[in-house]
């Protein structure tokens, strides 16, 4: 329970379907005395529930030292993904099994599903809001045992009714736009304190090698970027590669920032593939729709993807998420 109106809605629903419920809050470092907290207690008592706090501020600490190491790389992370299956289906799921308690549940907007009998995650009703792709790298095992309850109804507006109908007077809260640890979403005070190379003045060129201007840090950008290139080219230009060896930064034009294939690493499947190739819709970022594709499994850990037309910046650090229809079937980082 975050304090925010989907984790307390989850809750209240979880409560009305009759399961005795325990909510959790999740302390990351100063969250633990903030407005989030109060709200999570306050819920917490309206509901009639136990709230218990988690001290993980070790651990998240881990997850922002990695954000800053993949943008030093040349990458550009998602600590959410690492989050959920670290953290909240991860650090939760062990504090579960400390209580005897069967099932993990969050205010995620996605649903769960079966497949060949056994649980999956599947895409949230409210499409504009599914969150299933951030939940790609949750173990397994943990899967079974997740509850997501928001994933069910039809849209935001429904969840903030039910909200008003539970008496919880947190129904009109603003959702978060961004990452939890980086506020007003810059990013480059934490690459500042943590990942200073990121930040060294270096070249912009383009893909013949001529350079366009300067930038002040390629951790700045990130791949299929064209704000703030501050270059004149005579077209419009996107990021296509960060070279973090030589601390360039390199723009093409659309088409060049356009590509068929990627590989990915780390992979995780909740529904292990039964063949080495197979046709799917694979999602390579969070507000990316997907794309049909081909996958060709390369080994226990990696996979390749040819999609079936050129999709806009492949990003590396980034999930390629593949899915069956509404299904979740896994995924992996993109190399």
């Amino acid at each position: 329970m975050s304090g925010g109106v989907d984790s307390s809605v989850a809750a209240g629903l979880l409560l009305e379907e009759g399961y005795d419920v325990t909510g959790v809050f999740m302390c990351l470092g100063a969250a633990g005395l903030s407005e989030a907290a109060a709200d999570a207690g306050r819920v917490a008592g309206r509901l009639g529930i136990p709230l218990r706090v988690l001290d993980l501020q070790e651990e998240f600490e881990r997850i922002i030292d990695e954000f800053a190491a993949e943008y030093a790389a040349g990458r550009t992370p998602n600590p959410c993904i690492h989050c959920n299956a670290r953290l909240k289906f991860g650090r939760l799921v062990e504090l579960a099994d400390s209580l005897g308690v069967q099932f993990v549940a969050t205010g995620h907007y996605a649903r769960r599903g079966e497949r060949a009998g056994r649980p999956v995650i599947a895409r949230a009703r409210d499409a504009a809001k599914d969150q299933s792709y951030a939940l790609f790298a949750v173990a397994a095992e943990n899967v079974v045992r997740m509850l997501l309850p928001i994933g069910e109804l039809a849209e935001k507006q429904a969840v903030r009714a039910r909200a008003e109908a539970l008496g919880i007077d947190v129904h009109g809260k603003a959702d978060s736009q961004e990452i939890c640890f980086v506020p007003d979403d810059d990013y480059t005070a934490i690459l500042a304190d943590r990942a200073p190379e990121a930040l060294k003045p270096g070249r912009i060129l383009n893909t013949a090698g001529e350079e366009l201007g300067r930038h002040d840090g390629y951790g700045r950008f990130t791949v299929g970027q064209r704000r703030g290139l501050k270059v004149a080219a005579g077209v419009p230009m996107y990021v296509t590669r960060i070279d973090p060896a030589a601390g360039d930064v390199i723009l093409g034009t659309r088409e060049e920032a356009c590509s068929r294939r990627l590989t990915a690493l780390r992979a995780n499947w909740h529904v292990p593939p039964v063949e080495s190739e197979f046709n799917a819709l694979v999602q390579i970022r969070y507000n990316h729709r997907g794309a049909a594709a081909r996958v060709r499994i390369l080994d226990e850990q990696s996979f390749a993807v040819e999609f079936a037309e050129p999709v806009h910046a492949i990003t590396p650090g980034q999930a390629a998420v593949v899915y069956d229809g509404e299904v979740l079937l896994g995924g992996g980082w993109i190399e």
